[in-house]
């Protein structure tokens, strides 16, 4: 493999870890290049709020412009710091207060922000690095050692490197490392919106509109919630391009505030398969399983739009021993895929793709031979994500968990933690971190 030019990197998807990769690259003069599959945003997923942690954030510092960053601190809505717990009959078990978070320009900060928002800062300064509607296929190596992409329309690539970021159903791992799996948990979520216009918002206690809440019933299942409220920037039409306050759309995250709320159980615990329904047949669904809930709680699921209920299968990678590793790599979701649960997900694969672009750097500017950096950065990232994959399912099971016990014993620890602040905070750091 030749080492005396100049590195072309090809990233395989442009999710929020491959297009955040593809920024700090960008950024430090390193040739690379994003294949897309989608040509517009058509994943209902998309339009939901994620929680931005400090690895997530002190990541973006690096690899975005100031300016950039800047505008998504500004971006981000209200409540990213706090978290709570109550029951399903709103009786609050624990509540850490929001703290005052200053605007750190290295990062470091808890931020809630659209996924649509943030997918459009990553893309704000990529202009022609990003080739959508473009689908990976498969991969080959040439006899120099280059390894050459293929697309499912035909076309080609050639580069040093291929970076598989396409998710977790990836084709890049799966003929790179087909032995490494992604089962289903057995765990199935019903999630919605509920849009908060001015007369809905009267309709709900502050309680439900402070920051997320965990809801805690007593046995067999577990919904969690989070407001997003936001108001873009006044220049988000010259940083983003387009419309910068587009038509109110209840399917979108960046159109109008609204709470997002999960329910989850076993899958056997419903009294059909939710992945089967239509969209107001899965509303209904919710409806029937928070029967018995605290009138709040309900009317947040019953007044919800029902096209936006969404049947979420909880699916998760399974551990592998470390391989040898090669210029094709991966990120995020491809190798380390997790629940939901936890809020991590995205925060690990922003982390690798802060990794992973330092060690390619390095390897740009000959400090470290290629396979070496990859390696280094393959060493860290499977041993931070793969224990993100652990922590995630624990948190999972424990959230469906039919064991009465445990979840009493559960609450009596959060209750502890209201009266010992030294026991709170170190909760509170364990959730977040």
């Amino acid at each position: 493999m030749a080492t005396n030019q100049p590195l072309h990197v090809i990233v395989a998807g442009g999710g929020i870890g491959g297009l955040a990769l593809a920024n700090g690259l960008h950024r430090a003069g390193v040739s690379v290049s994003v294949h897309e599959r989608e040509v517009e945003r058509t994943d209902r997923l998309q339009g939901f709020r994620i929680h931005i942690d400090p690895h997530g954030s002190t990541a973006l510092a690096e690899l975005l412009s100031p300016r950039l960053y800047s505008f998504f601190a500004a971006c981000a809505g209200k409540g990213g710091n706090g978290f709570g717990f109550i029951t399903d009959q709103m009786k609050q078990i624990l509540q850490f207060d929001p703290r005052e978070q200053p605007f750190d320009p290295a990062g470091g900060g808890h931020y809630g922000i659209s996924r649509i928002t943030l997918r459009r800062i990553l893309l704000a300064e990529l202009h022609d690095t990003v080739r959508f509607g473009s689908v990976f296929d498969h991969y080959e190596r040439r006899a120099d050692g280059r390894v050459v992409a293929h697309f499912a329309d035909g076309a080609t690539e050639v580069g040093d490197v291929l970076v598989g970021a396409d998710g977790g159903t990836s084709r890049v791992r799966a003929q790179y490392l087909p032995h490494a799996e992604r089962i289903d948990t057995g765990i199935v979520t019903i999630a919605g919106k509920y849009a908060l216009t001015e007369q809905a918002r009267d309709r709900l206690p502050p309680l439900l509109l402070a920051n997320p809440l965990t809801v805690i019933p007593p046995r067999g299942c577990g919904m969690f919630l989070a407001p997003h409220e936001f108001t873009l920037p006044t220049d988000a039409t010259n940083v983003l391009g387009g419309e910068d306050r587009p038509v109110p759309e209840s399917l979108f995250d960046d159109t109008q505030p609204y709470v997002f709320w999960a329910f989850g159980a076993k899958r056997e615990r419903y009294d059909t398969d939710p992945e089967t329904l239509s969209t107001t047949d899965l509303h209904q669904l919710a409806v029937r399983m928070t029967t018995g809930w605290a009138p709040e709680l309900r009317t947040l699921v019953n007044d919800s739009d029902p096209e936006t209920a969404t049947a979420i299968p909880i699916k998760t990678s399974v551990p592998i021993p470390a391989w040898e590793s090669t210029n094709v790599t991966l990120l995020g979701d491809a190798i380390h895929s997790m629940t939901p649960y936890g809020g991590i997900g995205a925060n690990t694969a922003l982390r690798d793709a802060r990794l992973l672009c330092r060690n390619l750097i390095a390897a740009e500017n000959r400090k470290r031979g290629l396979l070496e950096s990859i390696h280094t950065y393959e060493a860290e990232m499977t041993d931070y994500g793969f224990a993100a994959v652990r922590h995630s399912l624990t948190v999972a099971e424990q959230s469906v968990s039919d064991n009465p016990i445990a979840r009493t014993a559960g609450k009596l620890a959060f209750r502890a933690a209201r009266a010992i602040p030294a026991l709170q905070r170190k909760m509170f750091a364990d959730i977040l971190s």
